[in-house]
């Protein structure tokens, strides 16, 4: 990271970010061009492994190249503030950010879309609460995690009274 003053170096930090966040942008590469995507998630971090987990439809242009080409980044922001300045160049964004590198693995069982499924109602609603779904609601949709392999954060606090 070129600015080591604004890094977030403390892992706890870093998770309590990405539990913070709502929306995570799921960067792809298809013929050696971006396609990136906002979407809901879920997490866990276990044994200092972060794992993300993500839904959609079954079928599309995500799932396709995801298909072909399964490595994959991410990005969630939060805590974003406008900073407004005497003049325009002095302006400035605070912001808490975490990007990441990893691959994308779809979930086959009911067993494993079940527990994707609950990581992305928990990262949403912010309760403990343990769904069950049924197979008809399994077989609808598509649910995938992203095995994240390194993950760096950031931060820019020009308001120290947040």
């Amino acid at each position: 990271m070129r600015r080591k003053d604004k890094e977030i170096t403390n892992v706890n930090d870093k998770v309590a970010i990405i539990s913070k966040c709502k929306v995570c942008r799921l960067g792809l590469s298809e013929n050696n061009y971006p396609y990136i995507i906002p979407m809901n998630y879920g997490y866990t971090y276990i044994n200092e492994k972060l794992t993300l987990f993500f839904h959609g439809a079954k079928e599309g242009r995500k799932i396709e190249i995801i298909k072909t080409n399964n490595n994959a980044c991410f990005e969630i922001d939060c805590d974003t503030k406008l900073i407004v300045a005497e003049k325009p160049f002095n302006y400035g964004y605070e912001f808490k950010s975490i990007i990441g590198f990893g691959k994308i693995i779809f979930l086959e069982t009911n067993e494993e879309k079940t527990n994707g499924l609950n990581k992305l109602m928990k990262q949403l609603t912010e309760k403990e609460i343990e769904y069950s779904f049924t197979e008809e609601e399994l077989n609808r949709v598509c649910v995938y995690k992203m095995e994240v392999e390194e993950f760096t954060g950031k931060q820019k606090i020009l308001n120290k009274e947040n």
